[in-house]
C-alpha cells in the first residue's frame, strides 16, 4: 500500500464552528485516521488507501490543539531552564508557568494561587482523597474514630478504587450513594442522608463520562455550607466538597463561585490539551486544607513538588485559553451535531429499534455525549463496533475497555435493563465533528448491524 497522504481540508467545511480566523474549533484538524494507523498532520486530514474513520470518542481523549501543540513546542526550545533557578533561563521557564496558572484560574473562575498543577487526574483525586483523611485526623487529636467519605455509585475509577483500598484497609469508611433510575443523577437529599458526624468529605463528579448527565454539584455545595455551620457549633470535623470536572470543561460553563466547591479536578486531554492536569483548591493550605502526597523540591508551594514539565504546562494554559474564548461556540456546534446525531439515529433504526441510554427527564447533559442501545439479539456495542468500518467509537469509559462484553456498571446502576446496557454504545462528538461526518457514522452503522444479521442467519 502507498504511504498515506495530507490533504489540507476545504476552507468551509459544512458544520465547522463558524469564525473569520481559524482559531478554535475551525483551527482544528478533521479527526481521522487511515486503517493503517497513519499519524494525523496538523492540520488537515489523513487519507490512505483503506479509507478514513470518523472519531467519535471525544469523552475518552481529545486530540492536542494545534495552538497548544505550538505552545509546548516553543517552550521545549525555549524555555527549557529549570524553573527553580534564579538565571534568565530557569525565569523565563517560570514565567510561562505563571501565565499557564494564570490562564487556569480564568478557565475556571478562580485565583492563580488556587491552582496546583499535577500529572492528571487520577493524581488531583487521589490528593483531595489523602487530604481530607489527614485534615480529618489532625482535627480529631487523638481520637479512634474512623473518617467518613461520601461519594456516588457512577463516579470515574480515580475516585472509586482508592475509596475502595482505603475501606479495605480499615482506614475509612465510605457511603456509595446510588443514583437515580428516573434522573441518572445523586440526588442532593440522598446525598446529605448518608453523611454522619464522621463524614469529613463529599466527592461528585460534575458530569458523568458514559451518560454525560449533569449533577447538583452547586446545589449540593450550598447545602453543605449551611451544614458546616451547624456541625461547627456541634464541635463536628468540616465536610470538604470535591467535585472532578473532567467532562464539562470544554463543554460547558464551569465556574468555582458558582460551584461553591472547596477542590476541582481539571484534565487536559479532555479539551484538546495535553495529559497533564491542575487541582483547584480555594485558599490551598488556608481557607482549605490540600497535603502533600510527594514530598522532594518544594515546587508548587510545596504542596506538588518535582521540577515542573514546561512544555506539558504551556500547552494546558494555551488550551484553556481557547477554552475560555470559545467555549460557548464549542457548546453550541457540539449540541447541534449530537442532536443531528441523535435524529438520524431514530430516523435510521426507528424509535422501538433504539434506546438512549442518556437522556434522563429533568437531567441535563454534556453537550457531545449520545449514549445508545441499539435493540436486538447480538447486537452488542463490541460486536457492532468490530464491524463498522469508519466509526471510532467506544461502548463506555476508556479505562474499562477490556472488560469484555459485560455491560457498563454506570448504565446499570442508572437503571438501564442489562439486556439493553450491553448494546451500549458512548458516542461523544468533538469541536470539529460534522454532520457530514454523522451522516457517515450512521451510514456505517446500519451496514454493521445488517452484517451482523446475515452472519447470525447463515
Amino acid at each position: 500500500m502507498g504511504a498515506p497522504r495530507v490533504r489540507e481540508p476545504s476552507a468551509n467545511r459544512a458544520g465547522a464552528v463558524p469564525g473569520a480566523r481559524r482559531t478554535g474549533a475551525d483551527s482544528l484538524p478533521r479527526r481521522v485516521w487511515t486503517a493503517m494507523g497513519a499519524e494525523i498532520e496538523q492540520p488537515g486530514e489523513v487519507v490512505g488507501s483503506a479509507g478514513r474513520w470518523v472519531y467519535m470518542d471525544h469523552n475518552a481523549t481529545t486530540p492536542l490543539a494545534p495552538e497548544a501543540a505550538q505552545a509546548m513546542d516553543e517552550a521545549a526550545r525555549q524555555a527549557w531552564g529549570n524553573p527553580s533557578s534564579s538565571h534568565p533561563a530557569g525565569k523565563k521557564a517560570k514565567e510561562l508557568i505563571e501565565s499557564a496558572r494564570e490562564s487556569l484560574a480564568r478557565l475556571v473562575g478562580g485565583r492563580p494561587e488556587d491552582i496546583i498543577f499535577t500529572s492528571g487526574g487520577t493524581e488531583a483525586n487521589n490528593m483531595v482523597i489523602h487530604t481530607a483523611l489527614k485534615y480529618f485526623r489532625e482535627s480529631q487529636g487523638q481520637g479512634q474514630a474512623v473518617p467518613h467519605i461520601v461519594t456516588s455509585n457512577v463516579e470515574h475509577d480515580s475516585i472509586r478504587l482508592p475509596l475502595e483500598q482505603l475501606v479495605k484497609g480499615h482506614l475509612a469508611e465510605t457511603t456509595f450513594v446510588s443514583v437515580s433510575p428516573r434522573s441518572g443523577r445523586a440526588e442532593v437529599d440522598d446525598i446529605l442522608a448518608a453523611v454522619r458526624p464522621t463524614t469529613c468529605l463529599v466527592t461528585i463528579m460534575l458530569a458523568n463520562n458514559e451518560t454525560g448527565v449533569i449533577m447538583p454539584v452547586a446545589e449540593l455545595s450550598q447545602r453543605i455550607r449551611a451544614l458546616n455551620q451547624r456541625r461547627a457549633v456541634e464541635g463536628l470535623p468540616r465536610i470538604l466538597v470535591h467535585t472532578d470536572a473532567a467532562q464539562m470543561i470544554g463543554k460547558g460553563r464551569v465556574d468555582v463561585q458558582e460551584l461553591g466547591v472547596d477542590y476541582l479536578t481539571v484534565v487536559g486531554h479532555k479539551f484538546y490539551g495535553p495529559r497533564i492536569g491542575t487541582l483547584y483548591v480555594r485558599g490551598p493550605g488556608t481557607t482549605t486544607p490540600l497535603h502533600p502526597m510527594f514530598f522532594g523540591g518544594g515546587q508548587e508551594r510545596n504542596f506538588r513538588p518535582g521540577t515542573e514539565n514546561t512544555p506539558m504546562i504551556a500547552g494546558l494554559g494555551k488550551a484553556a485559553e481557547l477554552v475560555s474564548r470559545n467555549w460557548e461556540a464549542y457548546e453550541a456546534h457540539m449540541q447541534d451535531v449530537r442532536d443531528y446525531l441523535e435524529a438520524r439515529l431514530e430516523a435510521s433504526f426507528g424509535k422501538l429499534g433504539i434506546h438512549f441510554n442518556s437522556q434522563f427527564t429533568g437531567s441535563k447533559r454534556l453537550c457531545n455525549t449520545c449514549n445508545v442501545s441499539i435493540l436486538g439479539s447480538g447486537l452488542q456495542g463490541r460486536r457492532v463496533l468490530s464491524h463498522c468500518k469508519t466509526l471510532l467509537a467506544s461502548v463506555g469509559a476508556a479505562c474499562h475497555s477490556e472488560k469484555g462484553d459485560r455491560p457498563s456498571l454506570i448504565l446499570l446502576s442508572c437503571g438501564i435493563p442489562c439486556d439493553i446496557a450491553q448494546n451500549a454504545l458512548r458516542l461523544s462528538v468533538g469541536r470539529d465533528t460534522t454532520r457530514a461526518d454523522v451522516d457517515l457514522v450512521v451510514q456505517d452503522l446500519v451496514q454493521a448491524v445488517a452484517q451482523l444479521g446475515k452472519d447470525q442467519a447463515s
